[in-house]
């Protein structure tokens, strides 16, 4: 399932306010200015601070 393209270019990084890239096949949106990433759960953007994890992940 992906983004309506509409709804990724209004998104911002709640902790920076800047802009994100959506990476579809990872299903995450991508702050690389903080290194950080918010996860996309069954089509819906998960947009707090406290549930960004770490990006890129760190290979095991």
């Amino acid at each position: 399932m992906s983004l309506d393209p509409a709804l990724v270019e209004i998104l911002v990084c709640p902790q920076d306010k800047g802009p994100l890239r959506y990476l579809v096949n990872d299903q995450v949106l991508v702050n690389e200015r903080l290194g950080i990433a918010y996860p996309i759960e069954d089509g819906i953007p998960v947009m707090l601070v406290d549930d960004a994890i770490t990006w890129p992940k760190a290979e095991a």
